[in-house]
């Protein structure tokens, strides 16, 4: 292995160089990713271990030559534009911190730093280890939602067709002696994230094309899937033949490996082995072939970390946002309907008046490190709280699965002078609130209860108070 390591080291090194020089480019961000794989969180475990495979595949299996008769012009002037423009973007997304959007730019910031020194058709034999690091950037959240109902309804499914007495509401399964809840840690996040790497694995070491690519991807998805179902299902039916009683139902971590194992271990086992051919490289030795793309460098060096350390600055502070509300009383430590979980930094202030609760929690940025606009938990106990209807942006219906009481609430987020119903919206307004000096932010929940059958009766009530509480911010 040493030996075939040190052969490759001339292949490798080119991309290795690129590498350390876009980590460079944008190293804020490389550092803060290189803090969350050292967290190991459920949902990026494999990151760290992600980027081991990615320098390792690039020492023993380097990426292939580039045969002459299908070399494609290297185009360097037009991955410099794309560099700077990148660059630029990060540098913006950086600034206000919307961290999601500046992790999915560090693989582009690669790729178009390759291309400026190695040329196109070279970047593009660098783009699938580009691919498979980008599997350690912290984005897998964002799918937890969608596996989560996906197995709802699969497992839901399933439990049906065995016959047992279960009552199935969304992601909570409800058996005769007691209740499983489908969380977030039942996704399956960890397994599909790690088929899919060991798919990209075996498609880097056996050198396939687009087809093969897909269709490796496919097959690791779709078996990381079906594993995390059926460990979901021997789950239930463990609950429902024990009454609940099990140890496995409080342990079962390791059913949960070897279940993942049995599935992915036969498809790595069967699945082909393409060998190398070896062949002169004609691209042995040739190294950074483009010597005039370090001014792009050097330009994308200014545009972005430099530039980024000089816009910095705290903006001026404001005073924090006073609400009057004449119909409502204000309560010292009141507790809504339906909790919420709010971080630390937001500072609460409830009202209360008759079947209607607002909260209004405030803070402000006060250094250029912080986010105007806070990372936010699950606010609500989706274990208890069950999503009914969403009747508006912003405007949902949730039903106590215990109780079966029935709240209305209404969400929306003040960024400076702008307001919006979607968290997601509220994060692009820094932007616009990082040009204008904005420093305050605000998160607005109005509750109400329901009627016996439906909302209807309240949602007026709820209207007027969104409102009134609108314009005085």
């Amino acid at each position: 292995m040493l030996r075939k390591t040190l052969d490759n080291l001339p292949l490798s090194r080119p991309y290795l160089v690129v590498t350390a020089i876009a980590v460079l480019i944008f190293y804020p961000t490389w550092i803060r990713l290189a803090e969350a794989w050292l967290e190991f969180e459920q949902v990026l475990a494999h990151g760290l271990v992600t980027a081991v495979i990615f320098l390792g595949l690039l020492l023993i299996h380097p990426p292939g030559h580039v045969e002459p008769q299908a070399k494609l012009k290297p185009y360097h002037l037009a991955g410099a534009v794309l560099l700077i423009a990148t660059t630029l973007i990060w540098g913006l997304l950086e600034l206000v911190r919307i961290d999601t959007l500046a992790y999915l730019l560090l693989p582009a910031g690669l790729i178009t730093t390759a291309w400026v020194l190695l040329g196109l058709a070279r970047t593009l034999k660098f783009l699938p280890y580009v691919l498979l690091l980008s599997l350690s950037l912290p984005i897998w959240a964002d799918v937890v939602p969608a596996l989560v109902e996906l197995a709802s309804v699969v497992v839901g499914t399933w439990v049906g067709w065995f016959g047992m007495t279960a009552l199935i509401e969304g992601n909570s399964i409800t058996l005769p002696y007691g209740r499983l809840l489908i969380a977030d840690g039942c996704s399956g996040i960890r397994y599909f994230a790690i088929a899919i790497l060991l798919a990209m694995m075996t498609s880097i070491l056996n050198d396939y094309r687009w087809r093969g690519w897909l269709i490796t991807l496919l097959v690791a998805a779709t078996l990381g899937l079906i594993a995390n179902w059926v460990r979901i299902t021997i789950l239930v039916v463990v609950a429902y033949e024990t009454n609940m009683q099990s140890e496995m139902l409080s342990d079962h971590e390791t059913m949960g490996w070897v279940v993942f194992a049995a599935f992915i271990l036969p498809a790595l086992y069967f699945s082909p082995v393409r060998r190398r051919t070896t062949k002169p490289n004609l691209n042995a030795g040739e190294g950074i072939n483009y010597k005039k793309g370090f001014a792009a460098i050097a330009t994308a060096i200014v545009l972005g970390p430099i530039a980024l350390v000089l816009a910095q600055n705290t903006a001026s502070q404001k005073p924090e946002w006073v609400i009057d509300l004449p119909e409502f009383r204000q309560l010292q430590s009141g507790r809504l309907p339906l909790p919420i979980s709010l971080p630390d930094g937001l500072k609460e202030q409830v009202w209360h008046s008759g079947d209607t609760w607002i909260s209004f929690a405030q803070s402000q940025k006060k250094s250029a490190d912080e986010k105007l606009v806070p990372y936010l938990p699950q606010l609500f106990d989706k274990s208890i709280w069950h999503i009914e209807k969403q009747l508006e942006p912003g405007l949902r219906i949730y039903r106590n699965i215990l109780t079966r009481n029935k709240v209305l609430v209404a969400q929306l987020y003040k960024v400076g002078s702008h307001t919006s119903w979607s968290y997601r919206n509220a994060k692009l307004l820094q932007i616009p609130a990082a040009f204008t000096g904005e420093t305050r932010f605000a998160l607005i929940t109005i509750q109400t209860f329901c009627g016996p059958r439906d909302c209807a009766n309240v949602l007026a009530q709820m209207q007027t108070a969104v409102s009134s509480i609108d314009k005085q911010t």
